[in-house]
């Protein structure tokens, strides 16, 4: 017996239309179709090609964007028979029928609809993440590109992504244009794809921070991500029927030293408001160390909790908020401003502070 034929066939009919037109050779197997016969089809002018090593489009013309896409993730995964779940009945995070990689870089910011990133049939390779283990190479219209560890997928439409501050991470490391850099980055944060500080983490980790060009684009982002999320702020008070307070002041003690800016401060309560955008950063000769990442994380940390406990012991509440949060649950952070404001009547009267602006 051929062990090129398999026992039962199985049917096309769960596949999409990409899926269905290109197929690894394990899937043709799995479908009854042998390798002779397979070269068979893909012999010059016969209705089959072969795009990628071991990947096969079932028509003679030029494959499509999709079809690139699916061939891809197809040769990357190496799945060992077609899939059996339809696409959209799988649930995010799930291992799916590419095995356990998923489209990154500018592929992937093109299926999130980035309107700054080239549309898919316009790009030459289509980047694909994989486990560090993984023994292949990029070849064809497929670029490989190896994680140490693999992030959560989503789904975009089906297809396995990259989470966006990762896709940005792998994107922004094969481009060179500063502007481009400049509009991918800008438009994660205004689009509410990401916060600054994920996409900053990722470029940090991926040891982009050393390019100039990418440095200047991150201060550009960071810039940004703040005005939004003080946009929020506003959006908090205003929205949410917060009384009017005094924005972006410095406290000091009369006489005495300078104790620190916040964003938002209600004299009369002594309820402060901070917003928390810290990001690790690294130098040039610092190589995307995790050990100096994270005690640079947690030297700013400490220098937001010292300001916080000396604020605190002066009987002002602080109230520490992330732009995340302003993003997804601005209500709730609301109602956490207002908690604040009306325990106020339960404490001690805070000690005297001059208010100046920032």
């Amino acid at each position: 017996m051929n062990h090129d034929t398999p026992v039962s066939p199985r049917p096309l009919s769960h596949l999409t239309d990409a899926q269905r037109r290109v197929l690894s050779a394990a899937q043709l197997r799995a479908h009854g179709v042998t390798a002779a016969k397979t070269a068979a089809q893909c012999r010059p002018g016969g209705p089959w090609q072969q795009i990628l090593p071991g990947v096969f489009v079932l028509h003679p013309g030029p494959p499509t964007s999709e079809e690139r896409l699916h061939a891809a993730l197809l040769y990357a995964g190496r799945p060992a028979v077609a899939p059996l779940v339809p696409a959209q009945a799988r649930t995010e995070g799930e291992v799916t029928s590419y095995g356990d990689v998923m489209v990154t870089g500018l592929a992937a910011l093109a299926l999130y609809r980035f309107s700054s990133a080239p549309p898919l049939l316009s790009l030459d390779r289509i980047d694909v993440l994989v486990p560090r283990t993984r023994r292949l190479r990029s070849t064809g219209c497929a670029r490989l590109v190896r994680a140490h560890a693999m992030p959560a997928t989503h789904q975009v439409g089906g297809v396995p992504v990259a989470p966006v501050a990762r896709a940005l991470a792998d994107a922004v490391a094969q481009l060179s244009d500063a502007d481009a850099v400049r509009r991918l980055l800008t438009e994660a944060v205004r689009g509410s794809h990401c916060e600054p500080a994920a996409v900053v983490r990722e470029l940090t980790l991926a040891r982009l921070l050393s390019r100039p060009h990418v440095v200047d684009a991150v201060d550009s982002l960071l810039a940004e991500g703040r005005a939004i999320a003080e946009d929020r702020l506003y959006a908090m008070v205003r929205e949410h029927g917060l009384p009017d307070p005094l924005w972006n002041v410095d406290l000091r003690l009369p006489g005495g030293p300078h104790l620190g800016g916040v964003d938002i401060y209600w004299p009369e309560q002594a309820v402060a408001v901070e917003l928390d955008t810290r990001a690790p950063r690294q130098d040039e000769d610092a190589m995307g160390s995790p050990l100096l990442e994270r005690s640079r994380e947690l030297g700013e940390w400490s220098e937001y909790a010292r300001k916080r406990e000396h604020l605190e012991r002066l009987g002002i509440t602080v109230v520490h908020i992330t732009p995340k949060k302003l993003r997804e649950s601005l209500e709730q952070q609301a109602t956490v401003v207002r908690t604040a404001l009306m325990a106020s009547a339960d404490r001690e009267p805070s000690a005297y502070v001059v208010v100046l602006p920032r």
